[in-house]
């Protein structure tokens, strides 16, 4: 229900947000449509945990208000057994949301972030492009000082060939383009050094069409890539760019942790919300509503700023994950206790 409430809220506003751009760059209805329906998805599974709280301190809230609480606790039932339908109704809505995370928000992403690009931000840049350089196999690293994901061509293009320790051979090229209806890539001013023992051979061409054994989304993966592929997709992708030593680690490892990260702080969040509100106070369903929001908005601000802090440091993903869960769970055993007495 709360989602049913706030998602038709958070389309209205960011539409209003948005028309201008939507309509300057000349959108189609039915993109703008599937637009809204990634929106959605995208948006309920990163607030599901949020939304859940919130529905357990409003619903909780009115059971103490009603006096209901103490009734169920005065006729003898513990606070434990006062607890095991909400952690039912969390079992199921952490289901709901390992599901979200897994399957259908990698496929919501993937159609959010392309619209963004394309419409709403089309001067933005989707990738990093500028000094691209690459382990693209076990043996040969390339570099671009500039490439152009929408036109699939690039300038100093270099490929350095090694066997164990020892440079066999370099490729270079002033402009590097590949040709999708031939499936190669056309090299331009291209030269050629083999190593040798004695001598060096040369091997200079004016253009020249080859193979290599990358596509052009290994050479210059966008910096959305990790959000829009399911978990075993994911975990390949990983291994891959971090064989390859791409920069944006970081950013690839919290989108893998906050899969199974986001399940359990439902639980966390639950306990929490239970314990707040199933005191009755003086100030009714207003009180318990206003402590759940300050609680949620530390938990969301906790969990931006370590997030921020792995994508743009050295700092541990994992840590940054798991962090807030933690501390809130050291929180929600501490309220927990004080709810019982």
């Amino acid at each position: 229900m709360m989602l049913l409430l706030f998602i038709p809220i958070a389309i209205t506003v960011n539409l209003a947000e948005k028309i201008g751009k939507i309509l300057e760059n000349e959108a189609p209805f039915n993109e703008v449509v599937e637009y809204y329906l990634n929106f959605t998805i995208y948006f309920a599974h990163l607030l599901f945990p949020l939304f859940l709280f919130l529905s357990v301190i409003w619903f909780t809230s009115k059971l103490a208000n009603n006096t209901e609480v103490i009734a169920f606790l005065s006729s003898g039932v513990s606070f434990t057994r006062f607890l095991r339908p909400y952690l039912i109704g969390a079992s199921f809505v952490a289901f709901l949301a390992l599901i979200l995370g897994l399957y259908l928000a990698p496929m919501a992403s993937e159609g959010f972030y392309e619209f963004d690009y394309k419409y709403l931000h089309p001067y933005r840049k989707a990738a990093n492009d500028q000094n691209v350089f690459r382990q693209i196999n076990d043996n040969d690293i390339i570099y671009v000082s500039k490439f152009d994901l929408k036109n699939k061509s690039g300038s100093n293009f270099s490929l350095e060939h090694f066997e164990g320790n020892k440079l066999i051979y370099k490729e270079t090229a002033s402009t590097i383009k590949y040709i999708e209806e031939d499936s190669v890539y056309r090299l331009t001013n291209y030269f050629k050094r083999t190593i040798g023992e004695v001598d060096d051979e040369l091997h200079p061409q004016k253009t020249k069409d080859t193979v290599f054994s990358f596509d052009i989304e290994d050479l210059v993966p966008v910096n959305y890539e990790a959000e829009t592929k399911m978990y075993g997709e994911l975990k390949r992708f990983i291994d891959k760019e971090e064989k390859r030593g791409s920069e944006n680690m970081g950013r690839f490892k919290l989108v893998l942790y906050r899969k199974w990260s986001l399940p359990v702080s439902v639980f966390i969040l639950t306990i929490i919300a239970v314990a707040v509100s199933s005191i009755k106070r003086r100030g009714g369903m207003g009180i318990n509503l206003a402590v759940g929001v300050c609680i949620a908005m530390i938990f969301v601000f906790f969990d931006k700023i370590f997030g921020v802090m792995a994508e743009q440091s050295d700092f541990p993903p994992l840590i940054a994950v798991w962090f807030p869960n933690f501390i809130f769970g050291i929180l929600a055993i501490y309220l927990l206790q004080n709810a019982k007495r």
